[in-house]
Parts: C-alpha cells; sequence; structure tokens
C-alpha cells in the first residue's frame, strides 16, 4: 500500500475573512466613490481600471429590471442596434449603450427620484452628444411595449449634434 502524500492528508480549507471582510465589505468596496482626481492617491489609468472593475461586476449582478431589458436589446434583437451593457463612460457607467446612435438607456429604482447627481449626470452625457432615456423599473415590467417604443423612437431619431453651431449678429448660421 502506497503511502499518501503529506499535502493530500490535509483538505483545502479557506481561511476566514478578515476583521472588515467578506462578501458586504468587497461590495461597499465597489461601490464607494472613486478616490478625488489630482493630489496623492489613484491616478487617471487607475480611476479608469476601478470603473472598468466596477462595469464588470454590475454586469454579473443586473437588478430584475436589468436583466429583463437586456433580454429584449441584446444581440441586436431590437431592430438590429448593437447594445453594450454596463460600458464605462469617462466617469460614469451607463446600464445600456447604442454607440451607433448615441443612445443610453437607464434602468431607475425608487432610488433615483428627483436625483440631483442623475440630473447632473445626465446634461454631462447630453453635452457628449448622447441622448439619455430613463425608465422606472415598474415601467420595464408593466409597460414593456411602451418602452420599447420609446428606445426604438429615440433611436431612429437624428442624431444629436455636440457641438453647438454658433449664430451671427443676424442670426444665420455659421458652421
Amino acid at each position: 500500500m502506497s503511502k499518501p502524500s503529506p499535502r493530500s492528508r490535509f483538505a483545502r480549507v479557506d481561511p476566514p475573512p478578515l476583521k472588515g471582510g467578506g462578501a458586504e465589505a468587497s461590495l461597499e468596496r465597489e461601490l464607494a466613490p472613486l478616490p478625488p482626481k489630482g493630489g496623492r492617491g489613484v491616478g487617471e489609468r487607475g480611476r479608469k481600471q476601478i470603473l472598468r472593475n466596477r462595469a464588470k461586476s454590475m454586469r454579473s449582478r443586473p437588478t430584475p429590471a436589468e436583466h429583463r431589458l437586456w433580454q429584449i436589446i441584446r444581440a441586436k434583437r431590437l431592430a438590429g442596434y448593437k447594445f453594450k451593457r454596463q460600458l464605462a463612460i469617462d466617469h460614469y457607467i451607463a446600464d445600456f449603450v447604442c454607440l451607433q446612435r448615441r443612445v443610453i438607456i437607464e434602468a431607475d429604482g425608487g432610488q433615483h427620484a428627483g436625483s440631483a447627481t442623475d440630473s447632473a449626470r445626465d446634461a454631462y452625457l447630453k453635452a457628449r452628444g448622447f441622448r439619455v432615456l430613463r425608465f422606472w423599473n415598474s415601467d420595464i415590467f408593466e409597460n414593456e411595449n411602451g418602452v420599447l417604443t420609446s428606445i426604438l423612437n429615440a433611436l431612429d431619431a437624428p442624431l444629436p449634434n455636440p457641438s453647438p453651431v454658433s449664430e451671427g449678429p443676424s442670426g444665420a448660421s455659421h458652421a
């Protein structure tokens, strides 16, 4: 009879999480605000990596409304338009983006009602030439056809002009 190797006698046992560790702490670190720009700390490349990691994590844990909407729009199922989900755009993460038509779709829960942060975010993204559509989670489940009609209307609309056209003194456009 052969002698078991010393390693095979011991089952692998993962150590307990460190104090303050575990799944809850991991999620808190993941959702914590990004470090401020400038000064000491994380550089621009590090900030981008943190944002990409957050987006990847969000893709693996969608809300029920995000999951439902993704099942409808993924793989060019919605009139042949390609969408990406949880895409980092500058320092924001958009739920769904059609880059071809510059449309962003956000699935929002009640915590977004009257959010000043969301208003500032939308203004920032609109200034970069995106149309931002926000739908309540309940609308995605209860009024799916209305949501899809709104999305298709935005996709079929002319692309927004990211740079405003200046007007001369007589009101004539100068491009």
